[in-house]
């Protein structure tokens, strides 16, 4: 089955739901633990068995588009370096030298032949090759082919590109990404344009990310903002780990099927696991906003760098209307979601409160804190079987 027909089937059936007054239930309410959200022991499992060891994605392609173009940051407390090569391939290393482990570049992004050592100035290549050490004469020998960069398992799909910041891992990203990728295909990512991006802290990044995968709230806590007249049912989508989490569009009702565009088949979020949510607006066509949500340096605390990505490069008018949407969005998840998360993670670290509950219209969290136990609870020689069995 190709993407657009999956795309079809789901907004045949959402219209369905709509035409019933109904819409899917899971079959009983679901609780976590309270203490997951703040608990230190549990926090460093989640970091050392969820996120340094599911594919995390750090970049979008078009961060990377020409040979040599290169973004460094620190993931989970990771330093990374992606590049793309003269070959087309995006790369990830371990943003360090092969000498004395001193950090090559600092974090942000730019375009580069080559990347030497600011402590030594051993320099590497964009594959990652060490091709150059300074006073080679009075260092003695060493064998250049064995100290190049230490590679990450990288992935480059849709648009998005994927990291596994454990460097020996042997995870499948097929089998992680459970087909997912051919849906995320359909936006072509890969020819967008980076507008803007700004990072803002959080709560645990669970709280945060709890609050990406439902409706519930959307007409209660953003009332003053967007959601007044939004549903809070939604309809969900599981792929793998991943959620698609969308509601009906009445306009496609009034269209035959052929006329339905594959721009508003794609509207709602697309959460991809462990943590990305990727917000559609405008009928799924112009814009979207990809954030990224990172543990902090507490259980208690969270990173979540947003990233507001345009279809095409926007014109002067174009540009003022980005400019506001996104300063709203910066509003309704600062002001409105990560305001009320916080107050959530202080009344939680009281202890007073056993559960967590998720109500049975709040299928995404049931299916995604079941996958963070599942995760924690498979040792690395597992993994591939855990994705292929869903």
């Amino acid at each position: 089955m190709n993407a657009r027909t999956t795309l079809v089937e789901m907004a045949r059936h959402n219209l369905s739901y709509a035409a019933s007054g109904e819409f899917p239930r899971e079959d009983d309410i679901f609780r976590v633990p309270a203490s997951n959200y703040y608990d230190e022991g549990r926090w460093k499992l989640e970091i050392d068995r969820v996120f340094k060891r599911m594919p995390l994605l750090l970049a979008l392609s078009c961060e990377l588009k020409a040979p040599g173009d290169y973004k460094a940051m620190t993931a989970v407390d990771v330093p990374v370096l992606m590049c793309r090569g003269k070959d087309g391939k995006v790369r990830a290393f371990v943003n360090m030298c092969r000498h004395r482990g001193a950090v090559l570049m600092p974090d942000g992004s730019g375009n580069a032949n080559r990347f030497s050592c600011p402590y030594h100035a051993w320099t590497y290549d964009q594959a990652g090759a060490l091709v150059g050490v300074y006073a080679a004469e009075d260092f003695g020998d060493i064998d250049k082919s064995c100290n190049g960069l230490v590679e990450l398992p990288t992935c480059e799909r849709a648009g998005l590109i994927w990291v596994i910041l454990k460097h020996d891992s042997t995870l499948d990203f097929d089998r992680f990404l459970s087909g997912y990728d051919a849906l995320l295909e359909q936006f072509g990512f890969a020819d967008w344009t980076l507008f803007d991006r700004r990072t803002l802290e959080g709560p645990n990044w669970k709280i945060a990310y709890d609050g990406y995968m439902d409706l519930y709230h959307i007409p209660i806590l953003h009332r003053a903002t967007f959601g007044a007249d939004m549903p809070n049912r939604a309809i969900y989508y599981p792929f793998g780990p991943h959620q698609r989490l969308t509601f009906p569009d009445p306009s496609l009702a009034e269209k035959a099927e052929d006329e339905w565009s594959t721009t508003h088949l794609l509207d709602g979020v697309w959460t991809v696991f462990p943590h990305v949510s990727i917000a559609s607006f405008g009928g799924g066509g112009r814009s979207v906003m990809v954030s990224q949500l990172f543990p902090g340096k507490r259980p208690e605390e969270s990173i979540t760098v947003q990233n507001y990505v345009m279809q095409t490069p926007p014109n002067e008018e174009q540009r003022a209307e980005a400019q506001a949407q996104f300063a709203m969005l910066e509003v309704v998840v600062r002001d409105e979601d990560y305001a009320t998360g916080i107050a959530q993670q202080k009344a939680l670290m009281t202890g007073a409160m056993p559960d967590v509950l998720f109500g049975r219209n709040e299928g995404g969290g049931h299916r995604f804190h079941t996958w963070v136990d599942r995760i924690i609870d498979t040792d690395d020689e597992d993994l591939n079987a855990l994705f292929e069995s869903g």
